[in-house]
């Protein structure tokens, strides 16, 4: 049976009391945040203590002028002491989609990816829905809550992000949420937090990604080796995006002991999400959705399949995996009728 909002909110509030201590978990980015936020004030006055913690460092500068312009404060995981908590909410992840998730049992979690088979009490899965924000804009509106213009913003600026204004995939459910929040939000400060893209030492990625892209077909690579943070191969890889004759994007780096593989696409026909699934699952975490994906694999591991980490020997191990999936989509079906 499926539950209206109404019911499923009802149920959601259930699972708290006013003595519990609530960690709120995520892995910040715009989507996350919005909805972190969004819970917050659900849980305004109902629970004695709720914190918001991030798993990621936060490095990408229009996710730092996002907290710093709407005034998000986030602690960082390894700063907090989980048995202070009595209650963990998990928002726009799954407990499988990071190693730093697996340390917790969660009561709560809400999200918009492909759903893995973690049995939570109190699930909230929309995969067909475009953002997490959406679903918490539509708790705050069953809850009779008007958000203020800072968390309206945020959710808005969070709709815009993870659906790419629209352009990926979305649901009349995303553009109604996102028709309430145009009508609270601050859209001089969400501009203002979009328009951060780059820090001054990004410039130096971009450039050697120009110079040491691989192109094949309608495909294009790149392997940039050690990284600061994850944050620039998406970078790089939403700009490969913008090249008209590119269909698809795979961008990599090495950061803090993991292999990360960024995937982004058309949308067209393709699936990222089930790409990096089928290539990569099985060597650490990975999914997302048909048009961008991302796995994160242990370096222990690759150097188990690798000879050596250079940045040849990696992308190209990287490349046949993801050349095996349209090899396999291309081969002429047989009939085998009489």
């Amino acid at each position: 049976m499926t539950l209206s909002t109404a019911q499923k909110l009802q149920h959601l509030m259930e699972q708290f009391s006013g003595s519990d201590h609530v960690l709120v978990l995520i892995n910040a980015d715009p989507d996350a945040i919005a909805s972190a936020m969004a819970l917050k004030r659900i849980l305004w006055r109902r629970v004695t203590r709720l914190t918001l913690s991030n798993i990621n460092t936060i490095t990408r500068p229009d996710n730092m002028a996002m907290i710093r312009l709407l005034d998000v404060t986030l602690i960082h995981v390894t700063k907090i002491t989980p048995n202070e908590f009595n209650k963990v909410v998990l928002l726009d992840s799954q407990p499988s989609h990071n190693e730093s998730f697996r340390e917790f049992k969660f009561n709560v979690i809400i999200d918009h990816h492909e759903p893995d088979s973690y049995d939570a009490p109190f699930r909230d899965v929309r995969p067909e829905y475009g953002a997490t924000a959406s679903i918490m804009t539509e708790y705050l509106k069953t809850a009779k809550i008007k958000p203020s213009d800072k968390l309206a913003t945020a959710l808005f600026h969070g709709i815009k992000t993870d659906t790419n204004n629209f352009e990926r995939m979305a649901t009349n459910a995303d553009i109604q949420a996102f028709q309430f929040l145009f009508r609270h939000a601050n859209i001089h400060l969400a501009r203002r937090i979009e328009q951060v893209d780059l820090r001054m030492g990004f410039l130096d990625y971009f450039k050697q990604a120009i110079s040491e892209k691989t192109v094949a077909d309608d495909r294009i690579c790149v392997h940039l080796g050690n990284v600061e943070t994850p944050d620039i191969c998406v970078l790089i890889a939403d700009f490969f995006m913008r090249v008209n004759t590119v269909t698809w994007s795979i961008v990599s780096g090495l950061c803090e002991g993991r292999l990360i593989i960024i995937l982004r696409n058309d949308g067209l026909r393709k699936d990222a999400g089930g790409v990096a699934a089928k290539q990569f699952g099985r060597f650490g975490t990975a999914g997302g959705h048909k048009s961008m994906a991302r796995a994160e694999i242990p370096l222990e591991t690759v150097r188990e399949n690798l000879q050596n980490l250079e940045k040849d020997t990696v992308q190209q191990w990287i490349l046949e995996r993801i050349n095996a999936v349209f090899d396999q989509c291309q081969k002429p079906k047989t009939d085998a009728s009489p």
